[in-house]
């Protein structure tokens, strides 16, 4: 189940994302429910109550959202739903409304084409391989040691090439935080470029300071 965390964001930009329609297709069904135990999420002197849970089936699985009771989801048509707030006027429902505009779009788009992530390795002798046995990425990357993460369930995870690996599931959030885990081995560095990079990811390399 994906979870919904709160923070400060644009009220202006994200109500406009929430007005947005989201499109499915015939292959997609959203199924809504009311969650037996409300949860009540807190941060700072801002609550809001998990009472409902949205529901997205499409060929590739199944996702979970639980929203807030101030958020409502419907069917506008066939091919389009809508996610409207109580009052747009309250911050935290101003803010909520594009998030949860946002990941339920995710979600359709992840149980009907399914999300991806790519690492690239970049430096001498820098390389990751699958532990068939122990279900792990395990990654070489400037240490003495591989270094390894568990693959989560619903990820699925492909050396391409030994410098080149293919992150796969239906849940945007699990794909980018695995491959943000796994990037943590050795972040890119400034000066030669070395490191892990996540899809498109560029830096800007610094000369080296000569003494």
């Amino acid at each position: 189940m994906v979870g919904i965390r709160l923070f400060s964001s644009t009220a202006k930009v994200l109500s406009h994302i929430g007005s947005a329609p989201i499109t499915v297709n015939s292959d997609t069904q959203i199924l809504l429910s009311t969650i037996k135990n409300p949860r009540i999420v807190r941060k700072g002197p801002t609550s809001m109550i998990l009472s409902n849970n949205v529901d997205i089936k499409g060929p590739k699985g199944t996702l979970s959202l639980p929203i807030p009771d101030f958020v409502t989801v419907k069917e506008k048509d066939p091919k389009q739903w809508i996610v409207t707030v109580q009052n747009p006027t309250i911050k935290i429902q101003k803010a909520m409304w594009g998030t949860v505009r946002a990941l339920l779009n995710n979600n359709v788009i992840g149980v009907n084409n399914g999300h991806t992530a790519t690492l690239k390795f970049v430096g001498t002798g820098y390389r990751a391989q699958i532990d068939e046995e122990k279900n792990r990425l395990c990654c070489k990357v400037g240490k003495c040691v591989m270094q390894s993460l568990p693959i989560p369930k619903g990820i699925t995870v492909t050396v391409k090439q030994p410098t080149l690996v293919l992150i796969e599931g239906i849940d945007k959030q699990q794909v980018k935080l695995f491959a943000a885990k796994i990037r943590m081995f050795h972040p890119p560095e400034p000066y030669k470029g070395k490191g892990i990079y996540v899809d498109d990811e560029t830096i800007k390399l610094k000369a080296k300071k000569i003494k």
